[in-house]
């Protein structure tokens, strides 16, 4: 069976077992605590807390996945990906071990063919159920069921919180390809048994104390790896030998000539190749962008390592695109997103390997420098961190690192570069808490359970009645909150919109008999939950209140107006700039918009000019603005664009402006375009590598920003002396004028610069010391000549050099020496100090480097007499 037809044979299989088939989650997971999705059951976490409802109690998936904590073992073996496709069928309080067993045994042996006889099972040490379900109810041998210990066989989600025992299936491929010990069983180290797939029985919450409490409701968590069954199915031993990552595999031999077997070193390479690829691809159309923290570090971090093992296979061009393209083509139909996005991720990845091909030969530069630091200090060995630093700044391998420094006679500090990678690896696995359950038993968790989701209103009502039912103060529940209280107050409906999408949460008011609580902000504490942020006015506000609530209606309009406006923007980008042109994040604020979208470099004036000129034709246009609900597949299929980066669910809502603009939306927005009055750009920048930002404002904050346009012009034109737009005329002219002035200064101060260094004198006093007076120049010019000259003179060396400050006419001195030069007695403080007095001045410093300043320049050739007494020279 090919990859596609195991995702598809397992998701037809569980919705005949009545589980409901749901898409991919995005590898961007919701919960704050995940730097990435990590496994299937990521996305219905909330499902397992109570907290969302979705319509079902069985679901199937087929989860995008990227797990990056161990990312060096990546390539060294057949098993280990930083992206895999997880296959999974869970249960929200519905069957349990019962059906999960049999069904797993059934997709097994029924669906995917696999021979009873080499199937095995493990169950948790005292799950005494577990083992009476396979031996008795499925009918799987009683010596092929081998219990293990907590560390294999339970699953918990944290110190506290939902747990419980799991069973794995094993597929046996054959004494020969195991370790061939007596005691090789599933759970050995060795090739022979294959985990495929892990049943999680999610039964208990565990207690501060360590308790195993029942939950009220059992569930099912499983999850199957998709490239492993693959490798089954296909009989190999490795999954880069499947068909869908042997074709990567085969796209990276073809660009390096070199083939998989050849050597252990090249297969290392071309297995890295063909995993990063995937995983890059992948990353890029969820939204994630190169950049140096977050999940922009772990996609750089991926890129840069192909790119490199793309080097030591002999790739010098660009070559990652080639592999981009085959993931594309081969995923594409399964996950249309990275077809919707594939300009951008092809554009993206070129810039990016463009980029690192510099980086690398900053590396180059750093590395010849440390060689020679580490040979004059005559040292034999290269600092691990030097070699730390190499590897992760500049994305050398440690491999590449000794071959360069070896060649310099130098070996590396392999046990200081391995203690720094340790450090970095532990640093990762603690950024990312795998399947946390972090939020567990909060007080907005405890609302959610017992009140259900808040019904929004807010789409068709700007006020309504309801009803208290949740109130926090200091994260703590509430039944009651007095006036001069700050809380966050939970109703059963509302009209005011929680901040998301970009678009800020509603103010407004919440006024019940004789109380008034003011509404500063309108958030989701958690999924579904909306929660009013700000404080008791007057009165009190207790749960079961019957409520009136209002949101500031004008407020609402203003972020109305901006929030249709950066639709319009999008739009009119994309015409200018290009199809590859992405939302990639945005702030919608009553004052004003922000919008990131992704480009490869600055705009110009006239691109500004032109973007702004055709979205304000579209407003002036009076088009109208219509918002409605359909499911994702049907509006993938009417061509609505989904902004890049964004999660959505089966039912989205879709935003049109005119017949121009369509993309999904959930926000507010204004009926007709004509409402916006006018879109003004006022800021455009980057925010990071591939991405800019544009920062507009619309109706009366537009006019604000106008006004005070014009009255900086009229300020600027009074101190010219000018007419308004005469003032960019005059001020070129004066610009003009003083570039002409600093060039003069520049040209003045290099001829006196432009002198040949041995001109000037040199003692020898065991080592060479110039001593000589140098034409005028500043302070900072007369350092930088004494640092040319120590160069000049070698290792051991030092200057005492005099001159006059080229505006003021005052005398200079400064004396600095090497580090050889003061081991060997050579002393700076003490030279100026003996000799400043000469030209009326004083000054000081350290052995290494002093100065002084003075008021008779006279004096400098006695002064420069007196270095030499004092230096056994005169």
């Amino acid at each position: 069976m090919k990859s596609a037809e195991i995702r598809e044979s397992f998701l037809s299989f569980f919705e005949s077992k009545g589980c409901r088939r749901l898409p991919s989650s995005s590898l961007v997971p919701d919960d704050p605590s995940l730097l990435l999705t990590s496994a299937g059951m990521v996305q219905f976490k909330p499902v397992f807390l109570g907290l969302r409802d979705i319509g079902t109690t069985r679901a199937a998936t087929c989860q995008k996945c990227a797990r990056t904590t161990d990312i060096d073992i990546i390539g060294t073996t057949g098993r280990h990906h930083s992206f895999f496709e997880m296959l999974g069928n869970f249960s929200f309080g519905d069957y349990f071990k019962s059906e999960a067993c049999a069904w797993a045994y059934e997709y097994s042996t029924k669906v995917l063919g696999l021979d009873p006889d080499r199937l095995w099972f493990s169950i948790y040490e005292d799950d005494d159920e577990a083992e009476g379900v396979w031996r008795d109810e499925v009918g799987v041998p009683a010596e092929r069921i081998v219990r293990m210990g907590a560390k294999d066989n339970f699953w918990s989600a944290g110190p506290t919180g939902p747990c419980g025992p799991c069973s794995e299936l094993y597929y046996d491929q054959g004494a020969d390809v195991g370790c061939g010990t007596p005691e090789c069983v599933p759970g050995c180290d060795c090739d022979r048994y294959v985990e495929y797939w892990n049943l999680v029985f999610m039964q208990f919450d565990r207690q501060e104390d360590g308790a195993l409490v029942p939950l009220p409701k059992k569930n099912i968590d499983t999850g199957m790896g998709l490239e492993r069954v693959a490798a089954i199915m296909q009989r190999v031993r490795s999954n880069f030998e499947t068909d869908d990552l042997r074709a990567l595999v085969e796209v990276a031999e073809d660009l390096s000539h070199t083939r998989l077997g050849q050597s252990a070193r090249s297969d290392v390479s071309l297995r890295i190749l063909a995993d990063h690829a995937r995983a890059v691809t992948f990353l890029i159309a969820d939204g994630v962008l190169p950049s140096n923290e977050g999940r922009g570090y772990v996609l750089r971090r991926l890129l840069r390592r192909a790119i490199r093992h793309g080097r030591l296979l002999g790739v010098e061009d660009p070559f990652m695109v080639r592999l981009v393209e085959t993931v594309i083509a081969r995923w594409g139909e399964p996950y249309p997103e990275l077809v919707e996005n594939a300009d951008l991720i092809r554009r993206i990845v070129l810039a990016e390997e463009e980029r690192f091909r510099v980086t690398l030969r900053q590396g180059l530069a750093y590395l010849a420098s440390a060689i020679e630091r580490t040979q004059a200090a005559g040292g034999s060995q290269l600092d691990g961190t030097e070699a730390f630093t190499l590897h992760d700044t500049y994305g050398f391998p440690y491999e590449l690192t000794s071959e360069i420094a070896a060649e310099a006679g130098l070996a590396v500090d392999s046990a200081a570069f391995d203690t720094q990678m340790e450090a970095q690896r532990a640093r990762g696995r603690a950024a990312v808490k795998d399947e946390s359950w972090s939020s567990f038993g909060g007080a907005f968790d405890g609302i959610a359970r017992e009140a259900g989701t808040t019904e929004f209103l807010g789409y068709r009502l700007d006020e309504a009645d309801s009803v208290v039912v949740g109130i926090v103060v200091d994260g703590q529940p509430v039944e009651r909150a007095d006036a001069g209280t700050s809380a966050d107050v939970v109703l059963a409906a509302t009209p005011f919109y929680a901040e998301q999408g970009g678009q800020a949460g509603d103010a407004g008011t919440i006024s019940g008999d004789g109380s008034l609580f003011s509404v500063a902000d309108t958030r989701f504490p958690v999924p579904g939950l909306v929660a009013h942020s700000g404080q008791v006015e007057s009165g009190a506000i207790a749960l079961g209140d019957k409520v009136h609530v209002a949101i500031d209606v004008l407020r609402r309009e203003r972020i109305r107006r901006n929030h249709t406006a950066t639709h319009i923007l999008h739009w009119s980008l994309r015409r200018i700039l290009g199809e590859h042109v992405r939302q990639s994040g945005s702030h919608v604020a009553p004052e004003r918009l922000r919008f990131d979208f992704t480009h490869f470099e600055a705009l110009s004036a006239e691109q500004l000019r032109r973007i702004e000129e055709m979205a304000n034709r579209k407003v002036m246009e009076n088009h109208p603005v219509r918002n409605y609900e359909t499911s994702l597949v049907s509006a993938r299929e009417m061509g609505v664009t989904a902004l890049f980066g964004e999660k959505y669910g089966e039912i989205v809502r879709v935003l049109e402006v005119g017949n121009f603009s369509k993309e999904l939306c959930g926000g507010t927005h204004v009926a007709r375009s004509s409402e916006i009055g006018v879109i003004k750009l006022i800021a455009e920048g980057s925010v990071g590598a591939n991405l800019r930002r544009i920062e507009a404002v619309t109706s009366f904050d537009a006019l604000t920003y106008l006004e005070r346009v014009e009255g900086e012009l009229g300020e600027a034109a009074a101190a010219l002396r000018v007419g308004r737009f005469e003032v960019a005329e005059r001020a070129k002219a004066i610009t003009g004028r003083v570039k002409e002035l600093e060039a003069a200064l520049h040209k003045a101060k290099s001829q006196a610069s432009a002198f040949d260094p041995s001109s000037v004198p040199t003692l020898d006093i065991g080592y060479p010391v110039a001593v000589g007076r140098v034409p005028p120049m500043d302070a900072s010019e007369l350092r930088g000549l004494a640092d040319v000259l120590r160069s000049h003179l070698g290792t051991a060396s030092a200057v005492v050099l005099a001159t006059t400050d080229p505006e003021s006419g005052a005398p200079l001195l400064t004396a600095s020496a090497t580090a050889a030069a003061v081991a060997r007695g050579f002393d700076a403080a003490a030279v100026i100090h003996a000799s400043a007095p000469r030209i009326k001045g004083g000054g000081g410093g350290r052995p290494e480097m002093a100065q002084a300043g003075g008021k008779d320049a006279d004096g400098i050739e006695a002064a420069l007499a007196e270095a030499r007494s004092l230096l056994g020279a005169g």
